[in-house]
């Protein structure tokens, strides 16, 4: 009842445009839902780069194995997907959290029958959330741990070294700039570990993050994020 109550006064809204909905089953309208891309089959096995390779591996993973298993993103970078997680990033929309979770929980149904139960967040460093007020990834990823029943507990990995957003860096510098910037805590010991974040470019920030989590212990890490951006030419 509460709930229908809270559907006539807040009525759900297109994630991306934020046109109400004739029904709060859906994510998106009709003329944003045609215009979404989904990651397109042809991808890299290990870090879902888009594009037909040889060994279905992309050239960035051959030349340097990533410390994660495999990553993948139900979603390409693009249209309304974009603009979606561009409001709950950065347009002060946390409210978003939930219905993006459960979005990322159906669309990537598949990927998680096998995925790690222990899910942790790709964090922001504190004062990057101070500014912000709230960590989006944390709460993607409490969002997503809800729909699947999973777990999520905050504080398992830290961004100990303040970095700059990696928007309009090169692909050296991303690797420099998330070089050692995260710690994990020894709870990691022996787990499998679902990494969590918005998006995946080039890959650089879930290598630091993998990384530390296996120099604390975790045994596997692979990555899920809502998107996947086309980083390679």
């Amino acid at each position: 009842m509460l709930k229908a109550l809270l559907d006539v006064l807040y009525p759900p809204s297109c994630l991306a445009c934020t046109k109400v909905l004739p029904s709060p089953e859906g994510f998106f309208c009709e003329t944003c839902d045609t215009a979404v891309e989904r990651l397109p089959p042809a991808c890299c096995r290990t870090c879902a780069e888009p594009g037909a390779f040889p060994g279905d591996t992309c050239p960035r993973c051959r030349a340097a194995p990533p410390p994660f298993t495999r990553a993948w993103a139900p979603f390409a970078h693009e249209g309304p997907v974009a603009r979606a997680i561009h409001r709950f990033k950065y347009e002060d929309h946390p409210n978003l959290a939930g219905p993006l979770g459960e979005l990322l929980a159906g669309e990537a149904h598949s990927f998680l029958g096998r995925a790690p139960e222990l899910v942790v967040a790709l964090p922001l460093h504190k004062r990057r959330y101070h500014a912000r007020k709230y960590d989006q990834a944390q709460l993607l990823a409490g969002a997503l741990a809800k729909a699947t029943e999973r777990k999520a507990p905050v504080g398992l990995l830290t961004r100990h070294r303040e970095t700059q957003r990696q928007v309009g860096l090169s692909e050296a510098e991303r690797a420099n700039n998330v070089a050692g910037a995260f710690a994990a805590s020894s709870r990691v010991s022996g787990q499998r570990v679902l990494l969590v974040d918005d998006v995946f470019t080039t890959g650089a920030t879930a290598r630091a993050a993998a990384s530390a989590l296996l120099e604390a212990g975790a045994v596997q890490v692979e990555m899920l994020t809502l998107a996947r951006a086309f980083s390679l030419e």
